[in-house]
């Protein structure tokens, strides 16, 4: 190989290169940071250069630094051969060096006389997880209508060598004229490109050749056609139009741009998702098995079973660019996965490794000369990022740092938003991403995976250079308040449908935008608080579906109780309130919030916004039946039942009736209960909201419960378990759950009554003992001691029931106990109801029907025909 970093240091250990360096810099008065981030290279890369430690750059780093320093003409040329190893141009006005120039090298080429194909390609590589690309790749160039150039574009180590070599190989046979290969060297002109392109095909000249192909098909591949576009351009327009025949594969950074071109990005390999760690699953992504395959190579032992989460989380983190997990898996040698994670995790543009032998073209035999590793792949990812970076024009560059404020996946729609111009935008002028987004596709920028509409996404190490250069330039919090802005948008566009029949295609839809909704709300809670506040109080109805009930009100209360919000809009402020005692009602804390309530409820009807009141007397209602204020309850849902009436509000009449069916069941009169049930089923079809038809013929469920068909109770409530996993209401599944757990307890089907305990216990939330029950078995005794939890009631009634069904009354009595706890910390006063009837029963003492009794006379509670038999 030719040999390279042959330059020795200087006096005091500088090089020219190194005082070059320097010189340039002070004088453009730049420190070595500011020209660090200008490059795109890493301090330490400048550092060292000026300190001697290191003799010869890359040619794309000292590309990178000409750029950022302003250097243009002789001083340019003068700098790059400096970094080159030659002597740098006379600052007094000596001899100007010509540009560094390395000569195109190919494969020699084997003796045509031979059988078979001609070959002068160098052998294939390894290739992991390319099956699917190689079988398209060889078919476009086997088949019918062919391509005549084929150009594999892609950022630098993804892999474009490696496929373009198996791709060769494997369709070598079919061309009989040949196969063969060059790469192209730093400086080339055309004659070198077309001399050698003759040459590894066995012809001396261009006419040569095609009298020589003349009816028989040859392939040629022509690899880094970055290091000379204009040339390389030059020479194929000359192949296609002399040698029909001709099939030409090439390789860059960017396409040639030539007529008749089909351009094949090559994207990362694919990541498993996050919580697979099985080994023989993990085998079957080909992120992971790269990065097995050459950790294999430094260290003998594969990944243990503690090192299968780090090694997803590593292939997830590099985005499957192969490059990167190279590099990071050389350090396997002395770190071990879980180190690597939480070393490098954080930091991976600064990923840089010793040369990589045996790719393609380094592969060369002895005596032949081809590229130095380091020059066919860039060290370090900032750097293989940072080439991709500069061939954008400086529009293209300003929307990539824009773009950069994506968390995860985007759509069409989202980046011209997040591009607009608001300032300055003309409204008859439309900006159309389109373009852009295929030129950050075709350069190995953008990732597009999916069918769905966000289906963008920068990689992290793209994303996280571009993040760089918007903070280098003071963009960052401009571009941060403005993704702000547009998630609210999306946000604001898609809560209303998060009820009625668009509510699946709606929560999935934030689903999807997960990453950028918690992005957008850090970034805004930080630097525009009342931006935060608008996309947290539209953000409620999802967090209670998903079960953030606990953080979401978090966030509202910290950016109420923020000193920049008090002056915002009152009905914003209102609606934020409404939330977060929504919110609370999920976990106990309704009695925390009904002055949040009240309060919503006074600016909402004030200002004669119906939904806004209907809204807020439905969260009143709710959070006053968790705090015992049956009575105002009642008068809220009827309240809710007239106003929706009024206004033709048929969506919020079937609420009403349905928060109405409660205080029928609290009166004891459970055919009146049918009845409003049947008018809420009703009224959810007339508005098409299947999420309300669901909560009805849950209640019927329960219904059917306390009147003792305890059959129908199960089926009906595990056919709506089964519905509502596709809704997504933790809230009323667990509810649904304990309704159908009581009624196989209180049939004597004790086993299938445990496999509901183990599944309501293993919902997130530990059970009243303390722990997770295994399917098939019911937890002994409750924990003692420290406070019970609401949500642990509705475990320790069944828990009660089947203890008294085996006749075991001590151990009932001691899980009623928990069960009234429990409803005394904030659950339905219904459930302490019958949970002090079954204290009563299992202990036969007055004190617990005196309890009983007193809870019927201040909740307005009347037993039920059932309840009444079992304390007789």
């Amino acid at each position: 190989m030719t040999p390279d970093h042959d330059h020795s240091p200087g006096v005091g250990g500088r090089t020219p290169i190194g005082e070059l360096v320097r010189a340039h810099r002070l004088a453009a008065g730049l420190t070595q940071v500011d020209l660090a981030q200008r490059a795109g290279v890493g301090v330490r890369t400048v550092r060292d250069l000026e300190r001697g430690r290191s003799h010869r750059p890359q040619r794309t780093t000292a590309e990178l630094i000409a750029g950022a320093l302003g250097l243009t003409g002789p001083a340019r040329t003068g700098f790059l051969a400096s970094a080159r190893g030659r002597a740098p141009a006379d600052p007094a006005g000596g001899d100007t060096p010509g540009p560094p120039h390395r000569p195109v090298t190919g494969w020699v080429h084997r003796d045509l006389d031979l059988p078979g194909t001609p070959m002068a390609l160098p052998p294939a590589v390894e290739l992991i997880g390319r099956e699917r690309e190689l079988d398209e790749l060889t078919g476009l160039l086997t088949g019918d209508g062919w391509p005549p150039v084929l150009s594999l574009v892609g950022l630098a180590g993804v892999g474009k060598t490696a496929l373009a070599l198996a791709v060769a190989h494997a369709v070598a046979a079919t061309h009989s004229a040949g196969a063969a290969g060059v790469l192209v060297g730093a400086g080339s002109d055309a004659g070198d490109v077309l001399a050698a392109a003759c040459a590894v095909l066995g012809a001396a000249r261009l006419a040569e050749l095609a009298a020589q192909l003349r009816g028989r098909p040859a392939l040629l591949l022509v690899d880094a056609v970055e290091r000379a576009p204009d040339p390389v351009a030059e020479v194929l327009h000359l192949l296609v139009a002399a040698v029909p025949t001709l099939r030409v594969v090439v390789t860059g950074r960017h396409p040639v741009g030539i007529p008749g071109e089909l351009v094949r990005p090559v994207a990362p390999l694919e990541v498993p998702p996050a919580d697979v760690v099985d080994p023989d699953e993990l085998a079957r992504w080909p992120a992971a098995a790269l990065f097995t395959a050459r950790l294999s190579r430094v260290r003998p032992e594969p990944p243990g079973p503690d090192e299968l989460p780090a090694l997803t989380a590593l292939v997830r983190r590099l985005d499957g660019l192969p490059l990167a997990i190279e590099l990071m898996a050389a350090r396997g040698r002395i770190l071990g996965l879980p180190e690597l994670l939480d070393r490098y995790g954080d930091r991976v543009l600064d990923l840089a490794g010793p040369e990589l032998r045996g790719r393609g073209w380094e592969a060369a035999p002895s005596g032949r000369t081809a590229e130095p590793a380091r020059t066919a792949v860039a060290v370090t990812l900032r750097e293989a990022v940072a080439t991709s970076y500069q061939l954008l024009d400086d529009g293209e560059q300003a929307a990539l740092r824009r773009l950069s404020a994506f968390a995860n996946r985007w759509s069409v729609e989202l980046a011209e938003e997040l591009l607009a111009d608001e300032a300055d935008r003309d409204p008859a002028v439309e900006v159309d991403p389109v373009p852009l987004l295929d030129r950050l596709v075709e350069l190995g920028l953008l990732s597009v995976r999916g069918a769905g509409p966000l289906r963008f996404r920068l990689l992290d190490a793209v994303r996280e250079y571009a993040v760089e250069q918007a903070a280098g330039r003071g963009e960052l919090t401009a571009v941060r308040r403005r993704h702000a802005v547009v998630i609210t948008r999306l946000v604001t566009r898609t809560a209303p449908d998060l009820v009625g029949a668009r509510q699946p295609a709606a929560v999935r839809r934030l689903d999807e935008a997960t990453g950028d909704i918690g992005a957008a709300l850090a970034y805004a809670a930080a630097d525009d608080p009342v931006t935060a506040l608008r996309l947290a109080a539209r953000l409620t109805r999802w967090w209670r579906m998903r079960g953030r009930d606990v953080s979401g009100r978090q966030w509202l209360r910290r950016l109420l109780a923020d000193p920049r919000t008090v002056d915002a809009d009152p009905v914003l402020r209102a609606y934020a309130l409404l939330g977060a005692a929504r919110l609370a009602a999920e976990h106990g804390a309704a009695a925390q919030e009904l002055p949040a309530a009240r309060a919503a409820l006074a600016v909402l009807a004030g200002r004669a916004d119906v939904a806004g009141e209907l809204a807020a007397r439905t969260v009143l209602g709710t959070l006053l039946v968790a705090t015992g204020g049956y009575d105002e309850a009642a008068e809220q849902a009827h309240a809710v039942l007239t106003l929706a009436t009024r206004h033709g509000r048929t969506r919020d009449m079937a609420v009403a009736q349905h928060h109405l069916t409660w205080h029928e069941v609290r009166l004891g009169d459970l055919p009146a209960a049918r009845r409003r049930l049947a008018a809420v089923d009703r009224l959810a079809a007339q508005c098409g909201e299947p999420r309300l038809r669901l909560l009805a013929r849950a209640d019927l469920a329960e219904v059917a419960r306390l009147e003792g068909r305890h059959g129908d109770a199960v089926e009906q409530g595990r056919r709506v378990v089964a519905a509502l996993v596709g809704v997504g209401d933790p809230g009323h599944r667990r509810r649904v759950l304990g309704t159908v757990g009581l009624a196989l307890a209180r049939s004597g089907r004790l086993d299938e009554a445990a496999e509901v305990l183990a599944e309501l216990r293993c919902d997130g939330r530990q059970g009243a003992s303390g722990s997770r029950a295994e399917a098939g078995t019911v937890v002994g005794r409750p924990a003692g001691g420290g406070p019970v939890r609401a949500e642990e009631g509705v475990c320790a009634l069944i828990e009660g029931t089947v203890a008294l069904h085996r006749g075991d009354r001590e151990l009932a009595a001691e899980w009623f106990a928990v069960a009234v706890a429990a409803g005394s910390a904030g659950q339905d006063r219904r459930d302490v109801v019958e949970a002090l009837v079954g204290l009563a029963v299992s202990t036969g003492s007055a004190e617990a029907r005196e309890r009983l009794a007193q809870a019927c006379r201040r909740g307005g509670i009347r037993l039920l025909p059932d309840e009444e038999r079992l304390l007789a």
